[in-house]
């Protein structure tokens, strides 16, 4: 899908004037929220992982504002009148792009003009996958590829590029957006990115505050670092283990940890799989015997057991999207170690 936004929707990092601030010499009584900070700009974000970026970054200056919460999903959700005053509002939105949230394309045309609208998945660095089709797919075959892969052994452009070879320049703001596959937030490495972007318009927006953002942003950057580290344990002992998902949302879990999924039961949440995809994968589960399969909060979990049926196969729950968890600067966390130790669980047998 075609970017249908016009340039004033578009906020490049790169564009954006860097402020020289000495980062590390600002007590980290600043970032705790205990000082005073300039008052705060009217924040809009779409998602819960990206709501939970945000929070990090703009803790002791003010909350950001979500619009997709509690249990919605962004793949089925329709705009409230509290939504569409909160975009009027905003000084500063933050989504993914209209490859995920494609009901908030017309509305940011039409209520988000005094905003500055970042759409994070132009962010420099980040690694990006393409779509894959069908329900049923196969793990990588080239054990030294995968390796790579799931490690980021390579330079992060140099991945972006591999990954899809039609991708152009992520800093290329013509680009397809729907060429690439949008859960961008289930790596580390992309958060990091993400983040990156976050903070640059942030301070952009409100340099009054800019200090407190930078403190932010690098204690963010260490904490993502390390659940980096310490999800790699824990799925380390499974990663081999093929399993099933409702809906192809992994990818980018799956290539930075080397895990196996094997196939989903939708490409797309929004379409409700026939009885020739069901089959099919159910078939799947059992040539492959696959270990789990893997239900989400918000969608129909019937379905998982019609494919386990007659199988060895256990179910499991995964929440890519946070749809249980509470929003908040800890979301992302919570949310990763989750998909982490569910997978870990589900696989082990435990």
């Amino acid at each position: 899908m075609k970017r249908a936004l016009g340039p004033a929707l578009k906020i490049s990092a790169l564009r954006m004037p860097a402020l020289a601030i000495p980062v590390l010499a600002i007590p980290t009584l600043l970032f705790s929220g205990t000082m005073q900070a300039a008052d705060a700009p009217v924040v809009v974000t779409s998602i819960k992982p990206i709501h939970s970026l945000v929070s990090a970054i703009m803790q002791g200056v003010g909350e950001p504002e979500l619009i997709v919460d509690g249990a919605a999903s962004p793949h089925t959700y329709n705009l409230k009148p509290s939504n569409a005053r909160a975009l009027q509002d905003a000084k500063v939105i933050f989504w993914v792009g209209p490859g995920l949230e494609a009901f908030l394309e017309k509305p940011l045309q039409a209520l988000g003009r005094d905003a500055s609208i970042a759409a994070l998945d132009d962010a420099p660095g980040l690694v990006k996958l393409p779509f894959r089709e069908g329900g049923a797919f196969e793990p990588h075959d080239d054990a030294s590829e995968h390796e790579s892969a799931s490690g980021h052994e390579h330079d992060k452009a140099d991945a972006a590029d591999d990954a899809d070879p039609g991708h152009a320049n992520d800093d290329d703001h013509d680009h397809d957006h729907g060429a690439f596959d949008t859960h961008l937030w289930l790596d580390p490495m992309n958060a990091k990115a993400m983040a990156a972007m976050i903070t640059t318009t942030l301070v952009a927006a409100d340099p009054a505050n800019a200090l407190t953002y930078q403190g932010n942003a690098k204690a963010l950057d260490d904490r993502l670092d390390a659940l980096d580290t310490e999800i790699k344990g824990v799925v380390a002992p499974v990663k081999d283990k093929p399993f099933i998902v409702f809906h192809d949302a992994y990818q980018y879990f799956e290539h930075r940890y080397g895990i196996r999924v094997s196939g989903s039961i939708t490409v797309s949440p929004e379409t409700i799989p026939g009885a020739e995809r069901v089959s099919e994968i159910h078939r799947k589960v059992g040539e492959l015997g696959a270990t789990c399969v893997f239900a989400e909060p918000q969608f129909e979990p019937r379905l998982v057991d019609v494919v386990t049926e007659g199988t060895r196969a256990k179910s499991g729950v995964l929440d890519p999207e946070a749809a249980t968890l509470k929003a908040g600067p800890d979301l992302y966390f919570t949310l990763m170690r989750g998909i982490a130790n569910s997978m870990k669980d589900c696989l082990s047998g435990a």
